[in-house]
């Protein structure tokens, strides 16, 4: 590791920019599905290092010169890896922009890679010699995660805190301090090797030390985990069973091949089947769940859809499906408003007497930002819908349906942000539907379901999750899965959603504990900093 240490202080130029690449890639190993723990170890010394030896810029190059290029080079390895699951969309619709996948997954690499690269620098100007130094980089490596789950509407896909979260137990943490707070953490411990090389002075012990607390820290978080679930109590409503269908719906990709009788037909044959020789089918459940895009049309092309759910229906059941929305001018039949992403409650009688549309829509995926621009250059939009989709109003994901306890709606990658998921003080559940078959066969359908988990675990709700092609399944509010249905297997599943826990520090104070801390790392790096000029 002395070697280690000393190479990447004396790199430069293109080899250094090379090893902090490589060094990315293989931090990359610490996410899910992977969550090989000590890569974050290995690698993010070699960053610190490499700012131990960055020579400093005069003028502009102090923040886009060589302390930029280190962190920026380590985030493009990182987030490659990452994302690198992004490619299998190129494979849908026959996969006619395939040629474009390498350059697209590098360029949304570097995209994300830039606010590593700002935190490097900004970390290399209150950059000091003793230890301080890693609190410094971990403060603004944090703010840069916490900076690319908000702006420009947000990608918090494999936050650095997730690396924390490997098992039941280690993802508790998350109920006290959220994934960004547990970001901070993963930083921080990831660092304290680069204070044992290269040898300063100081006593192998004294070196060792920072390290020996990284992992009493890790040591504590189990134990905390552990004693969480060990002495909390987790109970099924009785007031609610529902059944969740994994349908296989592949005409999400294009709408032109969509047959709506035959996709009617699949639904209601899957959701009415009988999974054992005592199911009563539907005459138990209250609600039936069809997950995102599983009505890959408007119903106006097919009329008879809803009259044929209404048939399906026992009485007292309502239908919640992910399908298309689209407000029509009275009497016209003439479409008055912009197309939604929507989750539709429909009852017994075949009519519509709820909607969620879904408001944190995906760049590129459901809207093209400027759109003049990128349709000139032939890029448009991966999921079919008109001229792309319209925003709905996040005020309404909170569904109040008659008879039901009120939950929170969230359609797809609405489940990732942190601390900012609706009305959470008034709902009983978290309710998710997605359709991540553009991505089967790649880690992204296991990397959004286990973010998922952790917001059951921030927030002390259960978790209800339907998806098209999987992971379709069941929390309680630790997160801990409770009933789940194989990937690409086409099935039903019936669940309960647990009663909603009193309350998690994180539910209650959001970041703030965050910020606190933040600031106070921040603070005192201005301290260090000033010492060392001195």
């Amino acid at each position: 590791m002395t070697w280690l240490a000393e190479t990447a202080m004396l790199s430069h130029g293109i080899r250094r920019f090379l090893l902090l690449v490589l060094a990315g890639a293989v931090a990359a190993l610490s996410i899910a599905p992977w969550f090989i723990l000590p890569a974050l170890f290995v690698t993010f010394p070699i960053w610190v290092w490499c700012l131990d030896g960055a020579e400093r810029g005069r003028g502009w190059r102090r923040l886009f010169g060589p302390a930029f290029s280190i962190g920026f080079a380590f985030g493009w390895g990182y987030f490659t890896v990452a994302f690198h699951w992004l490619g299998a969309a190129f494979f849908v619709d026959g996969g006619a922009m395939l040629i474009v996948m390498p350059f697209a997954i590098l360029a949304l690499a570097a995209l994300i890679a830039f606010f590593w690269g700002v935190a490097s620098a900004l970390a290399h100007l209150l950059w000091s010699n003793g230890a301080w130094r890693i609190v410094t980089l971990a403060v603004f490596v944090t703010i840069a995660e916490w900076a690319r789950g908000h702006v420009l509407s947000g990608f918090p896909f494999d936050l650095l805190g997730y690396a924390l979260t490997p098992t039941d137990e280690m993802m508790q943490l998350a109920s006290v301090i959220g994934v960004y707070g547990l970001t901070l953490v993963a930083a921080l411990l990831a660092m304290t090797p680069a204070l044992i090389w290269p040898a300063d002075g100081r006593s192998l012990s004294r070196r060792l030390l920072p390290f020996f607390i990284a992992i009493g820290v890790l040591a504590a978080q189990l134990g905390f985990g552990h004693n969480r679930l060990v002495g909390t109590t987790a109970t099924e409503r009785t007031d609610m069973a529902m059944r969740l269908v994994q349908p296989l719906v592949y005409e999400h990709a294009d709408w032109g091949n969509a047959d709506p009788v035959a996709l009617i037909d699949r639904l209601l044959m899957l959701s009415e089947m009988q999974m054992s020789p005592d199911d009563k089918g539907l005459a138990d459940i209250t609600h039936l769940v069809w997950p995102e895009s599983s009505l890959p049309f408007f119903l106006s092309s097919y009329p008879e859809a809803l009259a044929r759910i209404a048939r399906m229906l026992p009485d007292g059941t309502t239908l919640l499906a992910g399908a298309p929305r689209q407000d029509y001018a009275p009497g016209s039949g003439e479409p008055s408003g912009p197309p939604f992403n929507a989750v539709l409650a429909i009852d017994t009688n075949g009519e519509i007497i709820a909607s969620y549309d879904k408001s944190h829509l995906v760049p590129f995926g459901e809207f093209l930002p400027y759109q003049e621009l990128f349709a000139k250059l032939g890029i448009k939009q991966f999921v079919p819908g008109a001229e792309g989709w319209s925003h709905g109003d996040a005020r309404r994901r909170l569904m109040s349906l008659p008879g039901t306890p009120s939950f929170l709606t969230l359609i797809c990658y609405e489940i990732l942000f942190s601390g900012d998921l609706g009305d959470t003080a008034n709902a009983q559940f978290l309710f998710n539907v997605t359709n991540d078959a553009w991505f089967d066969g790649s880690i992204g359908p296991a990397q959004h379901a286990h973010h998922a988990r952790v917001r059951a675990v921030e927030e002390g709700m259960s978790l209800i999750r339907a998806a098209n092609s999987g992971l379709t399944f069941a929390t309680d509010p630790l997160g801990r899965i409770t009933a789940e249905l194989p990937p690409l297997q086409m099935a039903a599943l019936d669940v309960r959603p647990h009663e909603r826990l009193a309350g998690t520090v994180f539910s209650q104070v959001r970041h703030w504990p965050l910020l606190i801390a933040l600031l106070l790392g921040l603070l005192g790096s201005l301290i260090a900093a000033r010492a060392r000029r001195r």
